[in-house]
């Protein structure tokens, strides 16, 4: 299509949840929806830099499935984080091919906070790798990356699903998904990560309510009822992740065929 809206899509944090981001990009890429950019913070910033890396989605599911995630968090003297993260590392390595950001496929922008001046990074150059493990390093669980004087802790903690980032990079249409999405959810706390997880949810409440209204089109994957480090229920998550695109298709390819012009300035 000449002359169509530039697509950026924002995927948001919610640690095992955010597993439903690969359903979300399997329907867009089964229906043709072109994505210009991606915006990720989190496991959004980890599924977003390994689609713009050019890896199958498809290809992704069944990996994620067929593996024992647990074998990548290496316990660690706690004395900035209980997991060291070397080994999730290597994991990115190789599902990023080891790409720098200018090998990307598209533009990709990984969401992380800086401990030392408190404010959002936004990270768009240099390793791949290195930037995911930035943006998902979860305070307290993660050892932060230090870069540059900077102590660098998950994305979530100053903007948990990055419309922003996506809107200012020049997106006409913004399509987020929010994976903290809490459908009648009952909240258990049965150990340090459902505390530190449900304590990041309850900080940026707000910080969500002011950024839904920039999207374009909100996708809720119904994963409230999973538990932050449920990497085991693969195939449900990724499930919801369609479920709650595959409707929403004709919707956004309506969008497709609005010129730019029309759009910008809309918010």
């Amino acid at each position: 299509m000449e002359n169509r809206p530039k697509i950026g899509l924002a995927l948001g944090s919610g640690s095992a949840r955010g597993l439903a981001h690969i359903g979300v990009l399997q329907v867009l890429r089964e229906n043709d929806i072109p994505i210009d950019l991606v915006a990720g913070c989190s496991i959004g910033a980890m599924v977003g830099g390994v689609y713009a890396a050019g890896v199958d989605m498809k290809m992704l599911g069944k990996m994620v499935e067929n593996i024992d995630t647990k074998m990548f968090f290496d316990i660690s003297y706690p004395r900035m984080g209980f997991i060291a993260g070397e080994k999730i590392k290597k994991l990115l390595s190789l599902l990023t091919k080891n790409k720098n950001f200018e090998d990307l496929d598209i533009p990709f922008y990984a969401v992380a906070t800086d401990l030392v001046s408190g404010q959002r990074v936004i990270i768009n150059e240099g390793s791949v790798t290195e930037a995911i493990r930035a943006s998902i390093s979860i305070p307290g669980v993660f050892q932060p990356v230090k870069k540059e004087g900077m102590v660098l802790v998950d994305g979530a903690v100053t903007d948990r699903l990055p419309i922003e980032v996506a809107k200012s990079k020049g997106s006409d249409i913004i399509i987020a998904v929010e994976v903290n999405y809490t459908h009648n959810k009952e909240t258990k706390i049965n150990g340090i990560l459902d505390v530190l997880m449900t304590s990041l949810d309850i900080m940026q409440k707000v910080q969500f309510d002011f950024a839904e209204p920039q999207a374009d089109i909100l996708l809720k994957p119904k994963v409230g009822h999973f538990a932050p480090q449920d990497f085991a229920s693969v195939k449900q998550l990724i499930a919801l992740g369609r479920a709650e695109t595959e409707p929403r298709v004709a919707e956004i390819k309506k969008m497709l065929n609005t010129r730019p012009s029309s759009l910008r300035g809309k918010n």
